[in-house]
């Protein structure tokens, strides 16, 4: 691979991994349109190439590490507070325990994410190679985008966060691991449809992606390593990507919490209706739909 389309490939993964139209799906669609150009890079679907998708997703979240320091700061502290608390019993330090209580719902979130990626796997993995199943699911993303807006206001804070949301949000950040499916979407829309409130349901998705995008490269990067290696991608390259990504994901981030906020994802339900309606059509030379 080019350090060009490296380069390439990390704009597109730090502009779309918040904005709730499915980085992964840019990231493929790019990936065959390359290709269809005649560029060497090796097939979306192979396990090399799904694994430079992961290591600009976790470029992406160093963007979410700088623009919620603060918060991952008290998180991160208050979960090692209260875990010391809750292994001493300190008597009444154990009821509240927020932070640890939050800990734990994410770990249940992962587990239930690990369990449905781990279960539809190959499944999942044939959307990759195939544009057209990309439309589709970047059409579904557009109609749950469209519907969140008309929501009425969610009425739980993160302390009413309990097992059967993060389950809920898990489960959908799973299904998220389809190309054309956001996982920032789905898990901000059913965190919404369970009842959070918009903020929550936000910064709950973006810690979540910590966990959840360095337990999915670990697991991609012993599959590649254990077979053939990197073979056609190079060192250099992922370093690029994973740099590239983290650069241009803070914009991005700052600018999906300002549309969210302001219930307005609508507009985003708009560019994926349009970017499936290309796709389907062929009016995106993706090289698999024209044989290349």
């Amino acid at each position: 691979m080019a350090i060009w389309i490296a380069t390439l490939l990390g704009i597109v993964q730090g502009i779309f991994m918040f904005v709730p139209v499915s980085s992964t799906a840019h990231l493929v669609l790019t990936q065959h349109w390359l290709i269809g150009q005649g560029h060497e890079l090796p097939p979306p679907e192979s396990p090399e190439m799904i694994l430079f998708d992961l290591v600009v997703h976790v470029g992406t979240l160093v963007s979410i590490v700088y623009v919620f320091r603060r918060s991952l700061w008290q998180l991160s502290g208050g979960i090692l507070r209260e875990s010391w608390q809750w292994a001493a019993r300190r008597g009444e330090a154990r009821r509240e325990m927020l932070y640890f209580r939050l800990g734990m719902l994410c770990v249940l979130s992962v587990v239930a994410t690990a369990a449905v990626g781990f279960t539809l796997k190959a499944a999942f993995e044939q959307v990759f190679a195939n544009p057209v199943l990309i439309a589709g699911t970047l059409t579904l993303t557009g109609v749950l985008l469209w519907w969140t807006d008309r929501l009425s206001r969610r009425p739980l804070g993160l302390r009413k966060l309990n097992p059967r949301i993060a389950t809920v949000i898990g489960v959908a950040q799973g299904f998220a691991l389809v190309p054309g499916l956001s996982r920032s979407g789905m898990t901000i829309v059913f965190g919404l449809f369970s009842g959070l409130k918009r903020r929550w349901a936000a910064e709950y998705s973006f810690f979540l992606a910590i966990p959840t995008i360095l337990a999915a490269t670990a697991v991609q990067s012993l599959d590649v390593f254990n077979h053939d290696g990197l073979g056609d991608l190079s060192w250099s390259a992922l370093i690029t990507g994973f740099v590239v990504s983290a650069v241009v994901g803070v914009v991005s981030l700052k600018m999906v919490l300002f549309f969210l906020y302001r219930s307005s994802l609508k507009v985003f339900s708009i560019y994926v209706w349009i970017l499936a309606f290309l796709v389907l059509f062929g009016f995106l030379d993706t090289g698999v739909m024209y044989g290349h």
